[in-house]
C-alpha cells in the first residue's frame, strides 16, 4: 500500500511562512497561524512541505488504508490561501454564505486574501470544523 505523501514532520513553520514570496499571502498566513492556534489551542506543525497543520486524528478506510491527518490547517498556495476544513462543506453552508468572497472544494476553502472575508465568521467555521472532528474522532488532539 502506498505511503501517505502528507505527513507531519519537524519542519520550521515560521521559517516556511517567512519564505512565502507573495507578501500579502505571507502576511495572511501569519494571521492564519495565530487564528488557528487560538481556535485549536494547539501548536502549528508542518505537514508535508507546504501545509501548516494543527492537531491530528487517525483514520482507517474499509480498504484497510489508514493514517493520520491534521484537524485543520492551511497552505499559502500561489493561487489562493487554502484552508483545510473537515466535515463536509454542506455542514457549514450558513457560515459560508456570510463569509465573503471565497471558493470551496471537497474539504478545502480557498481565499484570495483575508481582506475579502469576515474573520469572525472564518473563526466560527474553523471552530465548528475542529469541534466536529473532535466529536467524530474522540482520540484526536
Amino acid at each position: 500500500m502506498a505511503e501517505n505523501k502528507t505527513t507531519r514532520n519537524d519542519g520550521d513553520v515560521l521559517a516556511y511562512l517567512q519564505s512565502v514570496a507573495n507578501k500579502r499571502r505571507r502576511e495572511d498566513s501569519l494571521v492564519m497561524l495565530d487564528l488557528m492556534g487560538e481556535v485549536t489551542g494547539l501548536p502549528a506543525e508542518m505537514w508535508g512541505t507546504s501545509i501548516v497543520g494543527f492537531g491530528s486524528y487517525h483514520y482507517q478506510y474499509e480498504s484497510g488504508r489508514e493514517g493520520d491527518f491534521m484537524l485543520t490547517g492551511f497552505a499559502p498556495r500561489k493561487q489562493a490561501l487554502t484552508l483545510y476544513i473537515m466535515g463536509g462543506h454542506e455542514r457549514y453552508a450558513e457560515l459560508f454564505a456570510r463569509l465573503g468572497k471565497h471558493r470551496a472544494g471537497k474539504s478545502c476553502l480557498y481565499i484570495n486574501k483575508l481582506a475579502d472575508v469576515d474573520l469572525a465568521v472564518l473563526r466560527e467555521i474553523i471552530a465548528a470544523s475542529v469541534a466536529f472532528m473532535r466529536s467524530e474522532r474522540p482520540s484526536s488532539n
